[in-house]
């Protein structure tokens, strides 16, 4: 897939590092920006041999939200059926993975929040200022947020506008680790290699199970996730896992 001047893909060792690539512009979102992150994530989705993706932003910084010029051009940041910055309303199968450096305010934070991990430098800063000019965080951050992290801190987040610290958001729960300055992106690659060894059927899987759950009847939680657990079973992976286990090497995953 080509690289747009605004969005630039690498695929290496079964990873996606999808880069958010206005850096004059801390990386505010415009339709374009969108649309490239859209089309990277269908390629993603449709390449068996990309098992996670990242989702980072050049310039030291991840995302500043929405570009207010375009939006005041009349301009909308978001792709039909996927949302704001092409991610907001659509979750991949496979795992992504948010790599932050600098801010991830409003959208940003958002799209930090439409993600399944994160990384972050120790001079990340999240927020959802919104407030601060009289909008609403529609891009997921006044649901998701409460979602991932306890109600209260979630509550003061939202209602204040105020940026948080890395640090904070690890003590909260939102963020998986921190790395020094400039690291965020090594550190999630880390990460993404620690996930890509893994049956990319079963890890499709275990995230499907782990987001759908909670809105399954009580009484109907083991059987719901019986029928998304048997294909996996009965797979030839499941079968090269344990062959691969019981030998002493490697598997060899086929996604079948």
């Amino acid at each position: 897939m080509s690289d747009t001047q605004e969005v630039l893909v690498d695929i290496a060792e079964g990873v996606m590092t999808i880069t958010m690539n206005r850096p004059q512009a801390k990386n505010a979102m415009n339709k374009s920006m969108a649309e490239g992150i859209s089309a990277a994530i269908d390629e993603f989705e449709g390449n068996a041999d990309i098992r996670v993706a990242i989702l980072t932003g050049n310039g030291g910084t991840f995302c500043s939200g929405m570009d207010l010029k375009g939006f005041l051009a009349g301009e909308t940041p978001s792709v039909p059926g996927r949302g704001f910055g092409g991610i907001s309303h659509y979750s991949p199968a496979k795992p992504l993975i948010a790599a932050t450096e600098g801010y991830a305010l409003a959208g940003g934070f958002e799209l930090v929040l439409a993600c399944d991990l994160v990384v972050a430098s120790e001079k990340s800063k999240f927020g959802l200022p919104e407030v601060k000019r009289s909008l609403v965080a529609g891009a997921g951050g006044v649901f998701r947020l409460p979602q991932q992290i306890p109600q209260r801190i979630a509550m003061e987040m939202v209602m204040t506008g105020d940026h948080y610290t890395a640090e904070r958001m690890y003590e909260v729960g939102l963020i998986n680790s921190i790395t020094p300055e400039g690291k965020a992106l090594d550190g999630a690659k880390e990460l993404a290699a620690r996930i890509a060894g893994n049956g990319p059927l079963a890890t499709a899987a275990s995230k499907k199970i782990m987001q759908e759950y909670k809105t399954w009847p009580h009484d109907e939680i083991w059987k719901r996730q019986q029928v998304i657990m048997d294909p996996v079973f009965a797979s030839k992976d499941a079968r090269e896992g344990a062959t691969a286990f019981a030998e002493k090497r490697a598997p060899v995953w086929k996604g079948e």
